[in-house]
């Protein structure tokens, strides 16, 4: 499911920082008091009330008429807060606000009501998104009272808090989540599988969604970041519908570089998100590089099922052993990925391209495999008589029963008579076990283990 965004915008050093590892419950954006420190976007799920959402830090954007930023370039090179930057962050803070469905505007209750303010006012107001003020830095109650003064924005109430302290922001977070959309209702029609093309920039994820569909449909460059937006394409595959979710590069959180390439980032992970099967595109001429991890990295942590294709293999020199060696480098770099098929193709010259959907088929439904409960015990005892439970303290762990609570992914309950007695190499045992019988390609398990003490 995709969730809800919401954006922290506002001139900078009002505490944008700081609210939002407030929100977040951990320190994940950094903080000082200095303007311009946040240059990149910084995104995080939080939730109030029962309500998810992503919440997402921007930069402070300055606005200032009648000034060429670009004729005073040179001149302030060295400042963090430099015209150099200035743009960018600007760039960054806008697309955010367009991609929000709710934007928190921070003013400072403690610098009062500014001609920044007023400016950025005025482009939220032509966004037609929904406000909520926020004056931070309202740590005394005279700075709570003054707060009003920000009523002359025009954006409704604001409201006093202090990020620093948490002061008022649960009041603020109620007003928030009200202006969350609805929760969409699931389709009554037969869903179609989703299946999101993920990777690097410039690995050929357009030129593989061309080739699927046999038709341009996408638009194809050499540059790293042409696709921006993750965009959805409608076929029927066999007589069964499939959308394709063709995404932007997505790069290690330390070397996204300024500007759109940030919010691609987050629209790639919304895409995969809502995909039922990810196909991680590499690149053979290439090979795995720490920038591949990293994307399956954000995969498995959405607990999606996924295909490795590795693309442009039609560039590759080969002999009769190549694509073997090939496959063992992928697992020895991907060996978190060791359940995953990989499939060798070429955007080009369409090779096994035809065998994409189908794998990504015959994936969705060991994705959705259930596995009776009594066969999922007669399983685990097995496993269990064949190799010795461990040990802890001098105590030995317990095995009672077991049963599978959910697919996609498929999710199992293992209750035993003390959960810390399981070891993370025992867990695996069992999981390698189960994919003995049940081979559940590309898709992670869920094994959850509850003891006697342990509640819902």
């Amino acid at each position: 499911m995709s969730l809800p965004i919401v954006a922290l915008v506002g001139r900078p050093n009002v505490g944008k920082s700081t609210l939002f590892n407030r929100i977040a419950g951990q320190r994940l954006a950094i903080v000082e008091d200095l303007p311009g420190t946040t240059r990149d976007r910084l995104y995080a799920d939080a939730e109030w009330t029962s309500r998810p959402f992503t919440l997402v830090d921007t930069g402070g954007i300055e606005l200032i008429e009648g000034v060429d930023r670009d004729a005073r370039r040179g001149a302030e090179a060295l400042s963090v807060g430099s015209a150099q930057f200035r743009r960018e962050i600007r760039q960054q803070a806008e697309i955010a606000i367009a991609e929000a469905d709710v934007v928190i505007f921070l003013v400072d209750a403690k610098e009062g009501l500014t001609a920044g303010d007023e400016e950025i006012a005025q482009v939220l107001r032509r966004s037609t998104k929904p406000i909520v003020v926020a004056a931070n830095k309202a740590d005394n109650e005279e700075r709570r009272q003054a707060a009003v003064e920000f009523y002359a924005l025009g954006l409704g109430e604001p409201y006093p808090i202090s990020a620093l302290h948490g002061t008022g922001t649960g009041d603020l977070l109620d007003a928030v989540v009200a202006l969350l959309p609805p929760v969409a209702e699931e389709p009554a029609q037969e869903p179609a599988l989703k299946i999101a093309i993920v990777g690097r920039p410039n690995v050929g994820k357009s030129s593989l969604l061309n080739a699927l569909l046999g038709e341009e449909r996408a638009i194809v460059s050499e540059i790293p970041g042409t696709t921006r937006d993750a965009i959805d394409t409608q076929l029927t595959w066999q007589g069964e519908p499939i959308t394709l979710i063709d995404t932007a590069g997505i790069r290690r959180r330390g070397r996204i570089e300024q500007g759109v390439e940030k919010y691609s980032v987050l629209r790639s992970l919304r895409a995969i998100q809502r995909a039922d099967v990810v196909a991680l595109v590499l690149d053979a001429t290439q090979g795995v590089t720490a920038q591949d991890a990293h994307v399956a990295g954000y995969i498995l942590e959405e607990w999606k099922s996924v295909m490795v294709l590795v693309n442009k293999w039609d560039l590759v020199e080969k002999d009769a052993h190549t694509l073997h060696q090939f496959e063992q480098r992928v697992r020895q770099e991907l060996r978190f990925l060791d359940y995953v098929p990989i499939l060798f193709v070429s955007a080009k010259t369409r090779q096994r391209i035809g065998k994409i959907i189908p794998l990504a088929q015959e994936i969705y439904a060991q994705r959705v495999t259930r596995i009776p409960t009594a066969e999922l015990n007669r399983l685990l005892h097995e496993a269990v008589m064949d190799h010795q439970l461990p040990t802890k303290t001098g105590r030995r762990l317990k095995f009672f029963y077991a049963t599978q609570v959910e697919v996609a992914p498929p999710t199992f309950v293992l209750f035993v008579n003390d959960a810390e007695l399981v070891h993370f190499t025992y867990q695996r045992y069992l999981e390698n076990r189960i994919r003995e019988r049940y081979p559940f390609t590309g898709t992670p398990l869920k094994l959850v283990f509850r003891g006697r003490g342990d509640q819902d």
